[in-house]
């Protein structure tokens, strides 16, 4: 008997312009093995316990407990995210398990007004056979695929899915392992091997890095990541330098101050000098 793969899908967004080149549709899987203390998404971390607790929360019913499980309606609910708010256990309720098949057919109605589609989270990667299924059925509708990731995953051991998916998006939090530990609450070898290994198989198409000047050291992180795409000939991978902002980060770590411009700047010019070709502030 075959297994039916599903994966937990926080979200679909039918078509966005900052998941990769062109308008694609981006689906967001449920559960990271990091805890970034400057997570914009902190609901996609945890999984949902059931415990009921948002439920009287939804002002529309679009959630209800069934049989011990909380049971999610799309279609009654207004995103109003009082579920999130509530959330003791700071996941999200609002998630659908799913087939590929499933998530292809909501993709299909995007078409032909997407170049391709990008699977992000939480951390997609948790999710690798769905995602095997889901990029397979993409390239036979003739979309691109990358794959948003954390870098936890070790890409170079699985040629299956690399087979499938186009690239990858990178994000690189901070090049210091104790650092990065501190950031993120684990190390960074595996993802400093796939920055390599990517770069080196034409496998990176971006890499990024959120700029929170308190927590570790921007500069080092922006200088070892622009040195090593120099060393692999990746000049031309787009280097995403981004403003950390407390939007949707959670209370305990609003204190975190944005970069300013100037250093933003700096950084970028930094990322220059190495010559890198397509450095973006946002």
């Amino acid at each position: 008997m075959n297994t039916v793969i599903t994966a937990a899908v926080n979200k679909i967004i039918p078509f966005s312009s900052v998941d990769g080149p062109g308008n694609r549709t981006a689906i967001f899987l449920q559960g990271c093995n990091f805890n970034c203390q400057y997570c914009h998404n902190p609901e996609t971390i945890n999984n949902c316990i059931h415990c009921g607790f948002c439920v009287k929360y939804c002002p529309t019913g679009a959630l209800q407990i069934k049989d011990g499980r909380v049971q999610y309606d799309i279609a009654k609910c207004v995103l109003c995210d009082e579920c999130f708010k509530h959330c003791r256990n700071g996941g999200s309720a609002r998630v659908r398990d799913m087939t590929a098949q499933q998530v292809m057919a909501e993709v299909q109605r995007n078409m032909p007004f997407i170049r391709g589609i990008t699977v992000s989270g939480g951390e997609c990667t948790r999710w690798r056979d769905f995602l095997v299924e889901l990029l397979t059925l993409a390239k036979e509708k003739g979309l691109h695929t990358l794959l948003d990731s954390n870098g936890s995953y070790l890409f170079e051991t699985d040629p299956t899915l690399m087979a499938v998916a186009d690239g990858v998006m990178l994000d690189v939090k901070a090049w210091n392992g104790e650092e990065h530990v501190r950031v993120t609450g684990q190390p960074n070898d595996t993802v400093l091997r796939n920055l390599r290994w990517l770069a080196e198989n034409r496998k990176l198409t971006e890499v990024r890095t959120v700029v929170v000047p308190e927590l570790f050291d921007c500069e080092e992180t922006v200088r070892n990541v622009s040195a090593m795409l120099r060393e692999t000939g990746s000049l031309d991978t787009r280097y995403k330098i981004i403003c950390y902002r407390s939007n949707g980060v959670r209370e305990q770590y609003r204190h975190l101050k944005s970069p300013s411009v100037d250093t933003l700047q700096s950084l970028a010019e930094i990322a220059a000098e190495y010559g890198l070709k397509d450095v973006v502030i946002i």
